[in-house]
């Protein structure tokens, strides 16, 4: 018993020094030597050097200048799937207002790795129907929510799975995201009946960290509807600029 327990606060005591590693670049420099992060972690130089070279092997740390290490790809994909801060709650009655000016529901969405999920859905006081509530979970390069993040993050190199879905000019594409970004929003090619329009909504920073889309049947959400209600779309994003910084709720969509 005792050597077990010898060995659990060894354990723990090697993961706190590896996080302590870490935390030592939480700081303006990009990169540090093995001497900046012991001195910032408080490690003996031989210790920290032998975390740094386990974390550079599981993708944490990478190697940076000669003699020098940087935060690793394996932070930041890890980073990425804690999903942009979207406070739903201050989100919802803008999502209400924008909904019952167009008639047609509105609903909020992020990226989460190679898909687009559904946060919230305001519906209409009138003309609702469930053709205007969009899938819970779809491919970035299908949901039209999707494809307006997709478009409008110039940085992006997020990775799309490919799906059997007829879209016939992939936004993902540069000709077609540079369309997308003239006009300011997306339109989906029209499945099952149903034609999808979607919006970027930036932060306080312009950074793409959400969409408003609106879906209905074809035959109602035409090129002529599509050209009265982007606008309102648009500045109803805009509003969202200021409320996208709280918590997120990601576990089950909430439509009301």
């Amino acid at each position: 018993m005792a050597d077990l327990e010898q060995q659990r606060r060894s354990g723990a005591q090697a993961v706190e020094r590896a996080v302590a590693v870490l935390h030592a670049f939480d700081c303006d420099s990009g990169q540090l030597t093995v001497s900046d992060i012991a001195e910032r972690s408080g490690l003996p130089a031989s210790t920290t050097h032998r975390i740094v070279t386990a974390l550079v092997r599981g993708g944490m740390l990478e190697r940076a200048d000669p003699g020098s290490y940087a935060v690793g790809e394996a932070i930041a994909t890890l980073a990425k799937r804690r999903g942009p801060e979207v406070d739903i709650d201050s989100a919802a009655p803008h999502l209400h207002a924008l909904s019952a000016t167009i008639g047609i529901t509105a609903s909020l969405g992020i990226a989460d790795g190679p898909e687009a999920v559904t946060l919230y859905s305001a519906r209409p006081p009138v003309r609702w129907c469930t053709m205007q509530i969009p899938d819970d979970r779809t491919a970035l390069d299908v949901s039209a929510m999707g494809q307006a993040i997709v478009a409008f993050e110039r940085s992006r190199t997020r990775s799309t799975r490919s799906t059997k879905s007829t879209v016939p000019v992939p936004v993902t594409s540069s000709g077609d995201a540079w369309q997308a970004r003239r006009r300011g929003y997306v339109v989906s090619a029209p499945s099952q009946g149903v034609t999808a329009v979607a919006v970027p909504v930036f932060d306080d920073r312009g950074r793409v960290v959400a969409s408003i889309g609106v879906q209905a049947n074809s035959l109602r959400l035409r090129d002529d509807l599509i050209t009265q209600i982007t606008p309102i779309m648009r500045s109803t994003a805009g509003r969202l600029r200021d409320v996208v910084g709280g918590s997120t709720r990601t576990a089950s969509p909430q439509i009301i």
